[in-house]
């Protein structure tokens, strides 16, 4: 599941999100509570010497080994799904890319920022890709790229810099969970950051299930998502997703679904009933840029005819508060504000009108 490799601003790390996902390199947008496996390949291949906490801790990565020597102090991070695995597990980068540039910070990153009492992080300009002299001027102990997509340009001009901790596959840029993500890096620091890990996901297990708990209404309920792009209406909830936030809060997918794949999850205006369900979710994160405007597709006959929408089980997921992007990234920090904000939408939407 991917996270993290996000543009500089807001804007554009939600463009690269959804644009990510229309191509099928991301699987993250439904799986943001889904639970990781300890046995996995991910798991195994990364334990390595020095497993509970000793150092030095060897990992195996896609571009061959590395080893991190003693516990690491000073952290570097590569992207900012990176920087919520370091602020999750308690450690503040001593660098990290600026993909706010200057905007404000997302209610989720504030929030770990106060509790751990930063002002601000330090950055490094992110526009032309990584800053690796930026990043060396820091001396940083190890550099975290577990959430990023630029590693095969990125890994030989950053391991003379320090260890590099990284997944062991390529393929896993795009399939790793986000606990997968946030384990591997605390193995690289060491045995109270797994530790740390596992309250952060136990934590967030347990906002899951209480609002589940809390709303027993979505139980057995269908529900479509879908983004509008510029090229097209994308149906994200399609059958190979995994299960994820929505269902984790108690949805199911519609029949639907089996119609729609990674490679084949365009929807055309002719077929817009395709999306109809319990439970409708749209997001407009391209605005009036996107193949429909929020108004020209809400205007459309076709889609005021769908149930979903006459009842008033219709909702929009806004992009603008970061809510669409962090439902295409999942990641350590966002991953129970995302349970937070979403439940009051999904509530609305299972009340109808």
């Amino acid at each position: 599941m991917l996270n993290r490799p996000a543009g500089r601003t807001p804007g554009r790390r939600l463009r690269r999100g959804v644009l990510a996902l229309t191509t099928a390199l991301s699987l993250g947008l439904l799986a943001a509570c889904g639970g990781s496996d300890s046995s996995s390949d991910t798991g195994a291949a990364n334990s390595g010497k020095g497993s509970g906490g000793s150092f030095p801790v060897t990992m195996k990565n896609a571009w061959g080994t590395t080893e991190v020597k003693k516990k690491p102090v000073k952290v570097a991070t590569l992207s900012d799904g990176d920087t919520s695995i370091a602020l999750a597990l308690g450690v503040v980068p001593v660098i990290s890319p600026d993909v706010e540039d200057g905007a404000k910070l997302p209610a989720y990153k504030q929030r770990a920022l106060d509790r751990l009492g930063v002002g601000k992080l330090k950055t490094y300009d992110d526009t032309d890709g990584t800053a690796y002299e930026d990043i060396a001027a820091e001396a940083p102990d190890v550099i975290l790229g577990v959430n990023t997509w630029e590693m095969d340009k990125d890994y030989d001009k950053l391991t003379p810099i320090a260890p590099v901790v990284t997944f062991t596959d390529k393929k896993q840029a795009d399939t790793m969970t986000w606990q997968e993500r946030l384990e591997t890096a605390a193995r690289a620091l060491g045995l109270e950051a797994e530790a740390e890990a596992k309250k952060v996901i136990a934590a967030t297990e347990k906002v899951t299930a209480d609002a589940a708990a809390a709303h027993p209404e979505f139980k057995g309920r269908t529900y479509t998502y879908a983004v509008v792009h510029p090229e097209q209406i994308s149906f994200m909830s399609y059958a190979e997703q995994d299960p994820g936030v929505f269902e984790q809060l108690g949805f199911t997918k519609t029949d639907k679904a089996k119609n729609y794949a990674p490679d084949r999850n365009g929807v055309s205006l002719e077929n817009i009933d395709q999306l109809d369900a319990d439970v409708l979710l749209v997001s407009y994160p391209f605005g009036d840029r996107g193949v429909l405007s929020p108004e020209e597709l809400e205007k459309n006959k076709l889609f005021r005819s769908l149930g979903a929408v006459r009842n008033g089980h219709f909702v929009v997921v806004p992009w603008e508060n970061m809510l669409a992007s962090a439902l295409a990234y999942p990641d350590a920090l966002s991953a129970p504000w995302v349970v937070e904000e979403l439940t009051p939408l999904l509530a609305k939407a299972a009340a109808g009108a």
